[in-house]
């Protein structure tokens, strides 16, 4: 037995009946998201293994063709093939918020439940594909780190780590993206789990950070659906989240503003993650979790191959 897989036996034996129903139901989905997700995409979604441009170098004999660049040709008259280098062993760390206002959530699900499927999601295709994965949980501060491994029983204590945590306390974003960027020299895929409903100049500049630093960077945006629409009705009363106190109002006096002000914040997120090349997208937890990824990989994945081009 593997030290992941004894650490995980032995903490199944001090967890309780529903500690370890929650793991199992999060497992189940995670396998069925994946599995739904590869039917849908055409061509392999590999995160690692990925082949980048290196340079140019004179056609000879022998070499294959399909590395011709054509674009060269027609441009000096002569063949010369692309060199690639390929990245293997890709190292990627998700990073899951677990800050309370991660509680929220008006369907059957919290944003949270709904953060925690997508990073077992992901995790569960990492390791499919042999790259190494890590988790980090967060609010004010880091709460759970599980180390980067690419074994297959490292599925299980990503999964008892995603499962330990309920939503509390404030979010901190840039003294939790600095304590990344700090700990991981290592350059890789670093992957934001969150509903950003944090200081944007703290984000902002935390993302840029990881930019510096050489990480790819992915974004996933949880919001609710009520957190997009405002479709509220009749006297309503709101429990502030954060300390950010409660409110009896009126809500369809309030909805022409909310949106605007909504719309706002999600365009000024999107324009500051082009700005600094992160990929980035809003998920609503009504999303299947399989459309959703296949959604946002498919895109990341046309993106690459354009600016290859």
């Amino acid at each position: 037995m593997t030290r992941d897989s004894s650490e995980f036996s032995q903490r199944k034996r001090s967890l309780r009946p529903e500690e370890l129903a929650r793991i199992s139901r999060l497992e189940v989905r995670a396998r069925e998201v994946v599995e739904g997700f590869l039917t849908g995409m055409h061509r392999s979604p590999y995160f690692g293994n990925s082949i980048e441009f290196l340079q140019h170098r004179e056609y000879v004999a022998g070499d294959e063709t399909r590395h011709i660049d054509w674009k060269v040709w027609s441009k000096t008259d002569k063949y010369y093939v692309k060199l690639f280098e390929e990245e293997t062993n890709l190292r990627t760390i998700l990073l899951v918020d677990a800050s309370e206002s991660m509680r929220f959530g008006s369907g059957s699900s919290s944003k949270f439940d709904y953060a925690c499927s997508i990073a077992a999601a992901l995790a569960y295709l990492l390791l499919r594909q042999q790259d190494s994965v890590g988790v980090v949980t967060f609010d004010s501060a880091i709460r759970n780190v599980v180390p980067p491994r690419s074994k297959q029983t490292h599925f299980g204590t990503v999964l008892a780590t995603l499962t330990a945590d309920e939503p509390k306390r404030k979010t901190d974003i840039f003294q939790i993206l600095r304590r990344i960027a700090e700990d991981n020299s290592r350059r890789g895929m670093i992957v934001l789990i969150s509903d950003l409903l944090t200081d944007r100049d703290g984000l902002f500049r935390g993302l840029k950070l990881l930019r510096h630093r050489g990480h790819d960077l992915l974004v996933f945006h949880v919001l609710d659906d009520q957190e997009l629409d405002f479709e509220y009705s009749g006297t309503t009363r709101f429990e502030g989240l954060e300390e950010t106190g409660d409110l009896t109002c009126d809500p369809r006096a309030l909805r022409d503003g909310y949106l605007k002000a909504m719309q706002t914040y999600l365009d000024e997120v999107r324009r500051e993650c082009a700005r600094n090349k992160v990929d980035y997208q809003v998920i609503r937890t009504s999303e299947h979790i399989d459309a959703a990824l296949a959604s946002f990989l498919s895109k990341r994945l046309g993106m690459r191959q354009a600016l290859r081009s």
